[in-house]
């Protein structure tokens, strides 16, 4: 089934616990923090039900339809069809929206392709994962992840030493009829927008951590279940003209608490195996897919980068400096890397697991490991050729009201390439991207969203094939020896 964006947004109102600070939000859907990125994630919904985009957005299996990020890739076409789905909802948010309804359906799809990484001879999961990819795929669930320990004391001792629970989610208790739960996740980015959280380990376990190597799914609504959220950045944005980002686009980030939440055995997909509960990523398709996703999206967001450079030095001529054109230029070239990188995972695919492609591993990480070491640097390229004019703009758009402010305005702030208020609504946008708290929340989600460095570098050695680059340098020397005297 696909789910109108109104279905969507009516499922939001299902008696979540949302917090900002100390107010308890009753409604995400009206409340002023989330509306307009919950009309966002209605509008992600809405397209898939465009005749236009139907065949783009979803594919049609055993006489039901589903969204295509549900779609297990046996072929490249299949992957290039994933791969278009993708570009399309990332395109509509300018690659934004990091956490959009594609992102973990992704891992859950690409997990499924290979579920017997699920079971082990304690457990066997494996049955439950696929019946989860069923349940997400026909009920078009839009889920999030909570796979990271929240930042608290190394030293296990100290919460001892207080009296204190350790924060880190655990289970604490098993019933016939599941597991139950109790502590700290994060970072469920969107979870407000979301019917569901995925709830793993990205991050290695140590061997004493079995209660922590928990991997499940829970409702947004499930009792005992909190969402803290972060200051939510769209309450600094009076109106869209002024924030045209900030507006639309503030997706949230949100520490999930949990309070003795049951999850029943149904919804457990690892338990009490700290190497599995990470190894189910990287044992499957799920972490390749995810994060083939996440490429996509960055390369929708490289896209607006580049056509404000172009515009920004449109604004004032400065586009015919040689100078501006050789910066706009390797802009260009970067985003043309970029894409070569991401339409190379489908060309060079992988036969695997048996029976199923996928995208090409090594390239994959290779684009992930690029966008996370790149991104502050096309930004200061962008914010480098906007120079002082994000300051020199009026504080707010309300001049316009003003019949004297307006003449003067429309007077003093025109150039011979555009008009005042266009000027000034492309500095706007600029400075959303670049300068504002909004800007300055993508740039610590680019840096961090796959992990710190050294994680997204070490998949890239796990799927390097030593062998091959070593034996080139063996097979050199192997060719020669110490020669004989002279």
């Amino acid at each position: 089934m696909l789910k109108t964006g109104k279905e969507h947004l009516e499922g939001l109102r299902d008696g979540r616990t949302v917090f900002i600070g100390k107010e308890k939000v009753d409604d995400v859907t009206t409340h002023p923090a989330f509306k307009n990125a919950a009309q966002t994630v209605a509008d992600l919904y809405d397209i898939k039900h465009d005749p236009e985009h139907r065949d783009t957005m979803s594919f049609e299996e055993d006489g039901e339809r589903y969204s295509m990020w549900f779609l297990r890739a046996k072929s490249q076409d299949d992957l290039r069809q994933r791969t278009q789905a993708h570009k399309k909802i990332a395109d509509l948010s300018c690659g934004l929206f990091g956490r959009s309804p594609d992102h973990v359906s992704s891992f859950v799809t690409g997990m499924s392709t290979n579920p017997s990484a699920f079971d082990s001879e304690e457990n066997k999961f494996g049955d439950n994962l696929m019946n989860y990819y069923e349940h997400m795929r026909k009920n078009d669930i839009f889920a999030t992840y909570a796979v990271l320990p929240p930042q608290a004391a190394r030293n296990p001792e100290f919460y001892e030493s207080q009296n204190l629970p350790v924060p880190t989610l655990r289970v604490v208790r098993e019933d016939d009829d599941g597991v139950v739960m109790s502590g700290m996740k994060m970072l469920a980015t969107s979870a407000v927008f979301c019917d569901e959280i995925w709830v793993g380990n990205l991050l290695p376990l140590a061997p004493n951590q079995l209660k922590e190597s928990i991997t499940c799914a829970i409702p947004c609504n499930a009792e005992g279940l909190s969402l803290w959220m972060r200051q939510p950045i769209s309450l600094n944005a009076a109106n869209e003209f002024d924030s045209p980002l900030t507006w639309k686009y503030d997706e949230t980030d949100v520490l999930v608490l949990c309070d003795e939440v049951k999850v029943p055995w149904e919804k457990i997909f690892v338990m009490d195996d700290t190497v599995r509960s990470r190894g189910v990523y990287t044992e499957t398709p799920g972490h390749c897919y995810g994060n083939h996703q996440s490429n996509v999206r960055f390369w929708s967001k490289m896209q607006l980068i580049l056509g404000l450079c172009s515009k920004v030095a449109q604004a004032s001529g400065a586009n015919e400096i040689p100078v501006v054109r050789e910066t706009i230029g390797r802009m260009a070239a970067l985003e043309a890397t970029l894409a070569g990188m991401i339409h190379g995972q489908i060309e060079a695919a992988e036969e695997w697991p048996a029976g199923y492609k996928t995208y090409n591993r090594r390239m994959m990480y290779a684009a992930l490991n690029w966008c996370t070491e790149s991104h502050s640097q096309i930004v200061d390229v962008l914010r480098e050729l906007c120079g002082g004019g994000v300051f020199q703009m009026p504080a707010s758009v309300d001049i316009m009201h003003d019949a004297e402010l307006k003449a003067d305005f429309e007077k003093y702030f025109q150039t011979p390439q555009l008009a005042a208020l266009d000027r000034m609504k492309l500095f706007r946008l600029a400075w959303d991207f670049v300068g504002s708290e909004f800007a300055g929340r993508q740039q610590q989600y680019e840096k961090f969203y796959a992990g710190a460095s050294f994680i997204v570098r070490s998949h890239s050695h796990r799927e390097a094939d030593w062998d091959f680059f070593d034996g080139i340098v063996d097979n050199i020397m192997a060719d020669y020896d110490v020669p004989e005297p002279v």
